[in-house]
């Protein structure tokens, strides 16, 4: 593969990973504060919310390492061996634990009776959004599992082409 777009994908990853940083210690309790200090009734809300937020964009920068581990492995020609398995299951784990956490927060949201400033709109926004991130997660999870079973194929035929040569 090109070493270019290997080095361009890699700096697309820790780019991903310093900006979820980023979002982890200043914009996530920062945008939790202001909605507390603009709406009080919000505060019993914010530490779970903060704490859920920030574990979903732990498990993307999990899943991005273990890409980081794949990538090296293509530059090195070692993508078809047994080994790739595990960071590609780490990456399903990841997106596995980051539905879970959506459907927690949509279901949360769906029975919880919590406060709104307005109409309610700021709710079914959010619950919108959580509902999306399920979906979003869900279809991510089942990408995975069949690049997976992919790879198995692929990883199979290379160990039969190579007894027979």
């Amino acid at each position: 593969m090109n070493r270019l777009f290997i080095a361009m994908l890699r700096a697309g990853v820790v780019t991903a990973i310093l900006l979820g940083l980023f979002g982890q210690i200043v914009v996530i309790p920062t945008a939790a504060a202001d909605e507390v200090e603009r709406f009080p009734p919000y505060a019993p809300f914010a530490a779970p919310y903060v704490t859920v937020a920030i574990v979903g964009v732990a498990c993307v920068q999990v899943a991005l390492i273990a890409v980081w581990m794949l990538l090296a492995m293509v530059e090195r020609d070692a993508i078809f061996t047994p080994l790739a398995f595990r960071w590609v299951d780490i990456i399903t784990g990841c997106s596995i634990v980051a539905t879970l956490l959506a459907i927690g927060v949509t279901g949360h949201l769906l029975v919880a009776s919590i406060p709104s400033p307005t109409d309610g709109m700021e709710l079914i926004g959010a619950t919108g959004a959580a509902l999306a991130g399920v979906a979003v997660g869900a279809s991510f999870t089942m990408l995975t599992v069949i690049m997976r079973g992919l790879l198995s194929k692929a990883v199979d035929l290379q160990a039969e082409i190579a007894t027979v040569v």
